[in-house]
C-alpha cells in the first residue's frame, strides 16, 4: 500500500481519513488527495500534513482523463467524494447524480483496468428508515431493529437515491468484472472539520455566533452517531483486511434524536435546555436510522474508541470554538441559505 488515493481527502470525513493514515500508517508513502474544492472540500482541512506524503489534485472524479492517469499508479481507491447533503439534494439533485453515480462509475471502471484495490465509503441512509423505538409494539422495550449487510436498500431522498446506485454499480463490478473492491456503509458522522450546514456544527457555530439553534420538527428524528475517528480506523481495517465483495456496516451504538443531541449540546455550552427554535421539518425526513455493526466486529475486531458520546461532543464542540477562522466566514451565507427555506 505504498501509493494511496483518496477522493473528497479535503471534505470532513475524507480529510480526516487522511490525517489517521499520515500519523498511523508510515508504510503508505504517498496519498493523492482527489478533490473538486466545492464548498465542503478546505485546503485548510489538510494544513500540517507532511507535503512529501501527501498531494492535493484539484479536480472532479468525473473527469475520466485525469482519473486514468491518477489510478494507473495507485495501489489502492478509497472513495469519499459525494455530494451529501439532504436538504441540497432536495432542491437541485442534479450534481448529485452527477458526482455520486458518475463519479463512481468512472472511478470503478479505471479501477478495474488498472486492477486497483477500490473501497467505496457510501451510507446507512441506502436503506431509508427505521421506525422510532417508541412506536414499536411493546412500547419500544430494547433498541428494536438494526440495519444490517442484508436490510433492503429502501432510499428516501435524490441524495441516499444516488449513493445507494453507486452502492450497485460497484457489487456489479465485483460480479461481472472482477472489480477488488468493499463497500461500507456508516451512520451519522461527528467530529472536526465538518462543515458548518451540517447538524451539529451548524448548532454549536449558532451559540458561538449568537444565533438560537434550530431543530427541525418535534426533533424525534434518531441518528446514530458516531465519531470520525472511529469510522477512519473501520475503514482502514476493511481496505487491509476486508474479504473482496463484502459489505461492511459501521456504527457505533451512538442513537440519539435530534432533541437530546441540541439539549446536549446546549448543556455543554452553559446553555439554557430550551433555547432553541422549532422550524419547518424536512420533506421525506429519515424518522430513525441504526446499524448493526455486528460483521465489523467479529470478522475484523473493530471496536469504536469514542463510546462516550457526551465526550466526543466536548470534544468536538472544543475543535469549532478554537478554530473559528476555519469557520466564520461562511457562516451569514449558510444561515441565509436556511432561512430562505424557512429552516
Amino acid at each position: 500500500m505504498n501509493n494511496l488515493i483518496v477522493t473528497g481527502g479535503a471534505g470532513f470525513i475524507g480529510s480526516n481519513f487522511v490525517h489517521y493514515v499520515v500519523k498511523h500508517h508510515s508504510e503508505v508513502k504517498h496519498i493523492t488527495v482527489l478533490d473538486k474544492l466545492t464548498y465542503a472540500g478546505n485546503r485548510a482541512n489538510l494544513a500540517g500534513l507532511p507535503k512529501d506524503r501527501v498531494e492535493l489534485v484539484v479536480g472532479d472524479v468525473c473527469d475520466a482523463p485525469l482519473v486514468d492517469k491518477l489510478v494507473q499508479n495507485a495501489d489502492a481507491v478509497v472513495h469519499y467524494a459525494a455530494e451529501s447533503h439532504n436538504d441540497n439534494s432536495l432542491l437541485d439533485p442534479s450534481p448529485f447524480i452527477q458526482t455520486n453515480i458518475i463519479g463512481t462509475y468512472t472511478l470503478i471502471q479505471a479501477c478495474r483496468k488498472y486492477d486497483v484495490r477500490y473501497h467505496h465509503i457510501s451510507t446507512d441512509e441506502v436503506y431509508g428508515d427505521l421506525p422510532l423505538r417508541e412506536d414499536l409494539p411493546g412500547h419500544g422495550e430494547g433498541k428494536g431493529e438494526k440495519f444490517t449487510p442484508e436490510s433492503r436498500y429502501n432510499p428516501s431522498s435524490p441524495y441516499s437515491s444516488s449513493k445507494a446506485s453507486s452502492d450497485l454499480l460497484v457489487r456489479a463490478w465485483v460480479r461481472s468484472f472482477g472489480l477488488r473492491a468493499t463497500i461500507s456503509n456508516c451512520s451519522n458522522n461527528y467530529g472536526p472539520y465538518q462543515h458548518i450546514e451540517k447538524f451539529i456544527p451548524r448548532q454549536v457555530t449558532n451559540i458561538l455566533s449568537g444565533i438560537r439553534p434550530k431543530l427541525y420538527g418535534n426533533g424525534k428524528n434518531v441518528r446514530d452517531w458516531i465519531h470520525t475517528n472511529d469510522h477512519s480506523r473501520a475503514v482502514w481495517l476493511i481496505l487491509t483486511q476486508g474479504e473482496i465483495g463484502e459489505t461492511y456496516l459501521i456504527g457505533a451504538d451512538g442513537e440519539k434524536n435530534n432533541k437530546e443531541v441540541l439539549e446536549a449540546i446546549l448543556k455543554l455550552m452553559d446553555q439554557p435546555a430550551d433555547a432553541y427554535d422549532q422550524v419547518k421539518d424536512r420533506p421525506g425526513h429519515d424518522m430513525r436510522y441504526a446499524i448493526d455493526s455486528t460483521k465489523l466486529r467479529q470478522e475484523l475486531g473493530w471496536e469504536p474508541e469514542f463510546t462516550d458520546f457526551e465526550k466526543g461532543l466536548r470534544h468536538t464542540i472544543d475543535w469549532y470554538r478554537e478554530h473559528e477562522d476555519w469557520w466564520k466566514a461562511e457562516k451569514a451565507e449558510v444561515e441565509a441559505k436556511y432561512a430562505k427555506n424557512g429552516q
